[in-house]
């Protein structure tokens, strides 16, 4: 079973003032001549780490981590203003742009796995191909999934604790609950609300638990971020038309993609990667029996490093 390649460190690093709120936190790593990969991270709002440079090879990868609008290093930290998939889209070009690149692999998961699908729609001359885990389509059923009913049904102990932040004259629209507090001007009330959004998420990432996950998410500066900018997409159906990232898969059909997921995963129930899989029919669906939704379960990693060493190779 393969593992991520060792910790590296970054060879470039920038500020990229991309409007007159947002200024994102843009690195580079690996092999400067190498073959360029966009890592897209999730959330919205869940921000880079050092671990993202891991899953490519750095002697054959020039590997960019950003983080987007509001999270990570990116700044105004947790800032909803000018906020909304379309920015996004655009960053990635003025990122593209910035780095001198022609085209390049998108890596992304679960919302980092949207907003691939959403900028390929947009660019697929950019796109040399993309490798997706978790998938998450953003749709209205897979929101209600997750924030009203369904993954409350399996994990009725870790939802108790998530509903009592919201009272019970409020828990027929979490969502609407949620943002209303995370958007409010009580400090103490939003950063509640922020640790009991995240910690939900970070209890369900997994098949086994892992108090590693939940620590991180449970950090008050990624939970902030999280917990606010993904309610504000959320709660603006990810600024998406119905079901656009599937009507709109003709444009993205002869990109090669592979796609990972995990049976078990509870965020983004596996008939989104089948949607998906169905409507994109030169991509490979690799399903990992023995995993949940996180990228560091031992079977979505291998699955991830030998899909980017096998694009590395077919790239040569």
């Amino acid at each position: 079973m393969l593992k991520l390649y060792p910790d590296i460190h970054p060879y470039a690093e920038h500020r990229l003032k991309v409007d007159d709120v947002h200024t994102l936190y843009v690195e580079e790593s690996g092999n400067p001549n190498g073959l360029p990969v966009l890592f897209v991270h999730g959330g919205p709002g869940g921000g880079t780490s050092g671990s993202h440079r891991c899953f490519f090879d750095p002697s054959k990868y020039r590997i960019v981590l950003f983080d987007q609008r509001g999270c990570g290093q990116s700044t105004p930290h947790a800032e909803l203003i000018g906020n909304t998939t379309q920015a996004l889209i655009a960053d990635m070009e003025q990122i593209r742009e910035r780095l001198g690149i022609e085209q390049w692999l998108l890596f992304g998961g679960s919302w980092g796995s949207t907003l691939s699908l959403a900028y390929a729609e947009t660019y697929p001359e950019r796109v040399l191909g993309m490798i997706l885990r978790g998938v998450f389509l953003c749709r209205e059923q897979d929101l209600h999934w997750f924030y009203q009913r369904g993954a409350s049904a399996l994990f009725p102990d870790y939802w108790r604790e998530y509903e009592q932040e919201i009272p019970l004259a409020e828990r027929h629209d979490m969502l609407a609950a949620y943002y209303k507090r995370l958007t409010s001007d009580n400090e103490i009330a939003r950063m509640s609300a922020a640790k009991a959004w995240s910690i939900w998420e970070g209890r369900c990432s997994t098949l086994d638990p892992n108090n590693d996950v939940v620590d991180y998410f449970s950090d008050p500066h990624v939970a902030l971020a999280m917990a606010r900018i993904e309610a504000h997409y959320f709660i603006n159906q990810a600024f998406l038309e119905p079901n656009q990232l599937l009507r709109d898969a003709d444009r993205i059909r002869h990109i090669r993609t592979v796609i990972v997921h995990g049976r078990y995963d509870v965020i983004c129930p596996i008939e989104q990667a089948f949607a998906l899989y169905d409507a994109l029919p030169q991509a490979e669906l690799h399903i990992v029996r023995d995993a949940g939704h996180s990228a560091f379960e031992p079977g979505i990693t291998d699955n991830l490093v030998r899909a980017t060493d096998d694009f590395a190779r077919s790239q040569a």
